[in-house]
């Protein structure tokens, strides 16, 4: 009896040590195979990827031969955040490096503006006949006309009326009307409006304006417009420099 307890124990013994090398290796394995997908990820906390930040065809307000310097902004039409930052600082922004920077702006409506959808549909019908910056320039420069309601206390859910606004932005810009009208609607142009969203929830955007510097997140730690506006210019001057 002792001699077979003493087998029995013994096997047991060499079960236990099997059962926990193969365990060693399965973890040594899936360790591996982790760092290997990690580090085929974008890193969303600084760098990403060109790719996700500027999928092919995006539009530009300015361009710079080589890209040098690529500023991304991701934004909602209807934001007042992205208005007041419009008015303040890229307006100005897009004028003064127009030329020496690459400006792409990426379409990220929030789901509490019920006109941004329809705004940036508007923008991207207006792209397919090459008057995206038009159309860009004009939600922003009459935003209260379209985006907020007509005592200007509020945003504005009124889609009849901010439509008639899209429309007559178009004719301003020289567009055909129905086209413009038939591309809203389109179902490639919409994709490019979802694209910008999964794009900017990829990279970890989840208010409106943000925005990226050469593939790096922007962080202002200044709390005005000028302070803000002299941060991002640091960062450009920076890479224009380098």
């Amino acid at each position: 009896m002792p001699s077979t307890n003493r087998s029995s124990t013994t096997a047991r013994s060499g079960l236990s040590l099997n059962v926990i090398l193969t365990a060693v290796v399965v973890v040594v394995a899936v360790a591996v195979i982790a760092a290997v997908l990690l580090a085929g990820r974008p890193d969303t906390a600084g760098g990403s990827s060109n790719e996700t930040l500027r999928p092919p065809g995006s539009h530009t307000l300015s361009q710079v031969a080589g890209d040098k310097v690529t500023v991304v902004e991701f934004l909602d039409f209807q934001c007042p955040a992205c208005a007041s930052f419009y008015t303040n600082i890229t307006k100005k922004l897009e004028q003064d490096y127009a030329g020496r920077i690459t400006f792409v702006p990426r379409h990220f409506p929030l789901q509490s503006h019920p006109l941004a959808v329809p705004a940036a549909l508007a923008a991207e019908a207006a792209g397919k006949q090459g008057k995206y910056a038009q159309m860009y320039h004009a939600l922003y420069d009459e935003y209260a006309s379209w985006a907020l309601t007509e005592d200007g206390k509020s945003t504005s859910g009124d889609l009849p009326r901010a439509a008639a606004q899209f429309d007559r932005f178009a004719t301003a810009a020289g567009l055909d009307l129905a086209r413009f009208r038939v591309d809203m609607a389109a179902p490639e142009v919409r994709a490019i409006v979802d694209q910008g969203i999964a794009d900017g929830r990829e990279l970890g955007v989840d208010s409106t304006p943000t925005f990226f510097v050469n593939g790096e997140k922007f962080q202002p730690r200044g709390g005005t417009a000028a302070e803000i506006d002299r941060e991002l210019r640091a960062e450009i001057d920076a890479g224009i420099a380098g």
